[in-house]
Formats: structure tokens, sequence, C-alpha cells
């Protein structure tokens, strides 16, 4: 399933914390991803199709310096095949005291028209990775570099990210807050849902904001509340 421009175009205007409720409301409780914090604050919001790559321990005698010389190791060729879009999505084990990668690799994703990039680890190069205009999420800065501790395996399987499972295709947004983890199928129903309520939520606030009280009012269970609302999204759309 495809990501369509005007889903995507949707969820760059709602918060994790409404599409957190929305999905909440379906059941689904673990959508958001854990310890896992934006670069750089002042960025739009990241959306995007997952495409993952998967860490595991490494081992010594796999992992020297030289591996990197191979145009087929699993890290470089990721960062290579990730669709324009989509989002990278690391499994680091939630291990960061060695860096899921750094800001050269950062910056090959950018000019390729990635969405973003996430991991459950750290980032070397984090100042300069924080000043570039590219959605980027991690736990910590990490200035080691990956070999020491993680050995990239696979690409674009199921994985785990901050102890949510994310899935190849999934769509994966990102905030101020942090990143959440929409399952694919349910991801135009998502969309139009949360910028109903993200409308209904600036209009509580306004009206909280002039001594409103929240009874009745969020939720709206008083016939007025709902009768005030749909007066405020009337006047609005003149």
């Amino acid at each position: 399933m495809t990501l369509k421009a005007e889903t995507r175009d949707k969820l760059k205007t709602v918060s994790t914390a409404t599409l957190c409720t929305a999905l909440f409301k379906r059941g689904l409780r673990n959508q958001f991803i854990q310890d896992v914090h934006p670069l750089n604050a002042n960025l739009p919001n990241m959306v995007g199709e997952a495409f993952t790559l998967r860490y595991i321990p490494a081992r010594e005698d796999l992992n020297p310096i030289t591996v990197f010389q191979n145009p087929k190791h699993p890290q470089r060729v990721a960062v290579e095949q990730c669709p324009e879009g989509a989002v990278l999505v690391i499994d680091s084990r939630k291990n960061a005291r060695a860096a899921s990668a750094g800001s050269i690799l950062i910056t090959r994703l950018m000019v390729r028209g990635a969405a973003g990039i996430v991991t459950d680890g750290g980032f070397r190069d984090s100042p300069e990775i924080a000043a570039m205009p590219f959605p980027t999420y991690h736990h910590r800065p990490s200035a080691p570099t990956n070999l020491t501790l993680h050995q990239a395996l696979d690409i674009n399987v199921p994985i785990g990210c901050g102890d949510v499972a994310v899935f190849p295709g999934d769509v994966m947004v990102g905030d101020k807050e942090g990143v959440f983890v929409i399952p694919a199928h349910l991801a135009d129903e998502i969309a139009d849902e949360a910028v109903e309520m993200t409308a209904f939520e600036d209009f509580v606030s306004e009206e909280v904001l002039k001594g409103r009280s929240i009874i009745g009012l969020y939720p709206p269970t008083e016939q007025q509340s709902k009768d005030d609302f749909a007066a405020w999204r009337k006047a609005r759309q003149r």
C-alpha cells in the first residue's frame, strides 16, 4: 500500500499525541517509540513509510573497520536503497553506546529525498546533524562508530524500535515530542480522524483560555458544546 499524497499532507498537520488517542480508540496502545527525541525540534512534521534496517550485537571477527569497503555492507545499502519519501528506521536494540549512523550517511539520505531517519540508539556527529534541515530522531548522541557494538544485518524486514513493532511500509510520523507508528492499512482513516480531532482540540483550547470549564466540553457531552464547535468550524471556513 502506497502512502497517498493527501494522507501525507494531513499527517503533517497533526500531533503524535492526537495520533496516540486515535489509535488507542482502536485498541492499539504501543505505537509511540520510547526514548527517541528529535535532534532539531524546529522542523515540520516528518511523515513517510518505514524502510527498516536491523542491527544485531557486533562480533569482533566480523566487524573490522574494513567491512565498510564492501559495497554490499547492509548499512550502506540501506542508505542507498531507502526510497524517496520514506523514513529509514533502525533497530539498534535501544543501545546508544555506539552510533547507528553519522552525518555523512544522513546527508546522503537527505539528498536522495528520504523523509527522515529514526533510531532507538544514537547518532554520531550530532551537532552537525542537528543543524541539517532534515528530520532525525535518536535516543542520545554517541560518538563511537557503529561497528564497535552493532552489526548491520537485515534490510526492510519487521523490526523493533524503541519497544514498538515496525513493519516495512508502516507510516512514521515525527513531531517535536517524538515518533509514532501507524499501521499501513490504517493510515488513511487515521489521518482523516486526526485532522478532525485537531480542529476540535483547537476549539477547546480557545474556549478554555476564555475561562470555560472542561466539564461537558472535553469530551463534548453537552449538546451546547457540539453546537458551539459546529459554529466555530463554520466561521473558520468562511
